[in-house]
C-alpha cells in the first residue's frame, strides 16, 4: 500500500531530527575534529549515505548543529529576567533553579551547554562578548549594588558560573553516576551568606 506525501514527508524530518539530535550528542563527546562519519553513522545506527541524503558534508551538518546550539532561547530568557523589578538574588535563584531543572531532566539542554561552550572556546577574543555571560554579568552587577552577591569581576563570576554548569553537563553527559551540583552551590558562587 502506497505511503501518503504528508506521510512521507513526517517520516524524512523524522530521520532529519534524529541525525540532528544524534550527531549533536556525538559532537559533544567527540568534538567536530575527532568525527568521522562512518563512526557518527553507527553511532546513530544508521548508514553513512543516509546522512548524506539530509547534509552534504560534516560541515553542513555541524553547521546545523552550531545554528541549533546558540542558546537565542535562553538569552531571551535572562534579558526578560534581568529586566524584571525583583532582586538579583531572586533572579539569580530563578536562573539556578531552572539550570538544575534542565541538567536533570533535558539532554538537548546538556549538548546545548557543551557545543555552544566548546564553539565560544574555539572564539578566544569573543567569549566574553556572548550575550549569556553579559546578561549575567548585568544581574551580577545589580546585586552587588543591592550587596546580595559577592565582590569582584561580574564578567569573571559569570564565567565561573556557566563554567561549573559546562562541567556538569560535560560529567552529565560522560559518567554514569555523576552527582549534579545543587541549586545552592550555584547560588553560593555568587551570592553572599546573609
Amino acid at each position: 500500500m502506497p505511503k501518503n506525501k504528508e506521510k512521507c514527508k513526517q517520516m524524512r524530518e523524522d530521520m532529519r531530527d534524529r541525525i540532528l539530535k544524534e550527531s549533536s550528542v556525538y559532537f559533544a563527546k567527540n568534538a567536530f575534529g575527532d568525527t568521522k562519519m562512518s563512526d557518527l553513522a553507527k553511532h546513530i545506527g544508521i548508514g553513512q549515505g543516509t546522512i548524506y541524503l539530509y547534509f552534504k558534508s560534516k560541515e553542513e551538518l555541524f553547521e546545523e548543529i552550531r545554528k541549533a546550539a546558540d542558546n537565542k532561547e535562553e538569552v531571551l530568557k535572562l534579558k526578560i529576567l534581568s529586566k524584571l523589578p525583583i532582586s538579583a538574588k531572586e533572579k539569580i535563584d530563578r536562573i539556578s533553579k531552572e539550570v538544575i531543572k534542565k541538567l536533570k531532566e533535558e539532554d538537548d539542554y546538556k549538548v546545548k551547554i557543551i557545543i555552544y561552550t566548546q564553539l565560544l572556546l574555539e572564539k578566544e577574543d569573543e567569549i566574553y562578548s556572548s550575550e549569556m555571560y553579559k546578561e549575567l554579568a548585568k544581574i551580577i552587577k545589580q546585586g552587588q549594588k543591592e550587596g546580595s552577591v559577592v565582590e569582584g569581576n561580574a564578567v569573571y563570576l559569570s564565567d565561573l558560573y556557566w563554567g561549573i554548569v559546562y562541567l556538569n553537563s560535560l560529567k552529565l553527559l560522560y559518567m554514569e553516576n555523576h552527582k549534579l551540583v545543587t541549586k545552592d552551590t550555584l547560588n553560593r558562587l555568587l551570592l553572599k551568606d546573609k
